[in-house]
């Protein structure tokens, strides 16, 4: 079953395109993972600073190995975001 995750990302005042550049080059690695189906950053047109970054995954088995590979990975500059952000989880049914 496909799991969808949407991570909410806030970065540090006026570093929202930096951030997000160096969410794409994270996205198109995640994309190269066995059973990535998505995985695209967004930038807010009302607060730049605020991004939010769309998963999909074919399963949990998939999403378990993209944790294990991000905990292998060099961290996001910790100068460019503020908190750890927020992430929730669904599963995903396409509606249309």
């Amino acid at each position: 079953m496909a799991i969808r995750l949407v991570v909410r990302v806030t970065a540090r005042p006026g570093t929202g395109s930096e951030l997000g550049a160096a969410c794409k080059t994270r996205c198109a690695e995640a994309l190269k993972e066995e059973g990535c189906e998505e995985f695209e950053v967004f930038q807010s047109l009302v607060d730049p600073d605020t991004l939010l970054i769309l998963e999909r995954w074919a399963d949990e088995r998939a999403l378990a190995e993209h944790a294990r590979l991000n905990r292998s990975r060099p961290p996001l500059r910790p100068d460019l975001r503020l908190g750890a952000g927020a992430r929730e989880d669904y599963v995903y049914n396409r509606t249309r």
